[in-house]
């Protein structure tokens, strides 16, 4: 009778888990569009955006729950699902049939400021121009992420080398390379990237070299931690013994060890590089329109006064900076959790 007992009340626990979590989940995607249909001032639509994501949230994690009977880390998943998502997307957008996001000519006959969901040729409507904000957006992903991930690679190869060379060698060497990295430390990275977007042509080439010289210090402080945390170890110690070269040493016992830690932190960094350009573009330093970028959609929006009437044209961009820059630093810090040795220290 006990067991019977239980099996029923597991039975309405997770009813109720789902009743509840789908009603959520309905609400907060409505409150969502309605935050977003442009019906409502800027500050009551961030609110509702913001409450309608809680809510959806908190359907999602009970609807979770009651399909897995355990507590799962939703936030991870949706995170991951984030970043995939708009990688997909991203990677994919010249075969997408997206409406037009930059040639303003070919929309001359187009309707202008949209509302979000009020058609389905533009599901997340149109700018000031007829330009599609979905197609913008994503296409703005494609910038930030190609600049992004091309700076943080840039800075994994040259910060890392010159880090495990200066962990390794120590003396002179580390010495030197301190220097260096001290001297680039000192520069205010604000100042450097106005100097340096300033100075280059603003192409997607020369914006991911001009934050890749942001990333390398950091690269370079913690591949030299990890390196002189595992020069100590048994098997390094071992290499040494039975007469392998440094460039082996270096290669085939050190490398393999540095990276892991590199790459957790590489994703963290991923995420203040597209808060980096955005900001560029948004000061007119980076990507120039028509060719959209995170940033330079929100200074659109800014420069043609049309938040208050249309919170939309700020809303859909600033929403995806502010998605995927949180989903990089929540990757991030979970990898780094687990794997960054405790005993490395910058």
């Amino acid at each position: 009778m006990s067991d019977a007992r239980t099996v029923r009340g597991t039975v309405l626990s997770r009813g109720r888990l789902t009743l509840v979590g789908g009603a959520f989940l309905v609400s907060g995607l409505l409150v969502l569009v309605l935050a977003v249909s442009g019906r409502l001032a800027m500050l009551p639509s961030v609110g509702l955006a913001v409450v309608g994501a809680v809510l959806a949230f908190l359907g999602l994690d009970r609807l979770l729950w009651a399909a897995r009977r355990s507590r799962a880390d939703l936030l991870l998943l949706l995170c991951a699902a984030w970043v995939v998502g708009l990688g997909v997307l991203a990677t994919l957008a010249p075969m997408l049939p997206f409406g037009e996001h930059q040639n303003v000519a070919a929309t001359i006959s187009d309707p202008t400021y949209l509302a979000p969901f009020a058609y389905a040729d533009h599901p997340l409507g149109t700018n000031g121009y007829g330009l599609d904000m979905l197609a913008r957006v994503v296409y703005g992903a494609r910038a930030s992420m190609t600049i992004s991930l091309s700076a943080v690679t840039i800075g994994l190869v040259v910060g890392g080398s010159i880090g495990i060379v200066a962990g390794f060698y120590r003396r002179g060497v580390d010495a030197a390379i301190g220097v260096f990295t001290n001297a680039l430390l000192a520069v205010p990275p604000l100042i450097l990237l106005i100097v340096l977007a300033t100075a280059l042509e603003p192409k997607i080439r020369n914006i991911a070299f001009a934050l890749a010289l942001l990333t390398i210090p950091t690269m370079v402080r913690l591949a030299r931690a990890n390196t002189i945390a595992y020069s100590q170890r048994e098997f390094v110690l071992a290499a040494r013994a039975i007469g392998a070269t440094r460039g082996r040493i270096m290669l085939r016992e050190l490398l393999p060890n540095v990276v892991p830690p590199m790459l957790s932190m590489a994703v963290v960094v991923i995420s203040g590089l597209i808060v980096a350009e955005a900001s560029l573009s948004f000061l007119g330093l980076g990507i120039q329109p028509p060719s959209p970028t995170w940033g330079n959609m929100i200074a659109e929006a800014e420069a043609n006064n049309t938040m208050s009437q249309h919170p939309f044209i700020l809303l859909v961009p600033g929403a995806f900076l502010f998605f995927t820059v949180f989903s990089f630093n929540l990757l991030g810090e979970r990898a780094q959790k687990r794997w960054d040795p405790r005993g490395a220290k910058l």
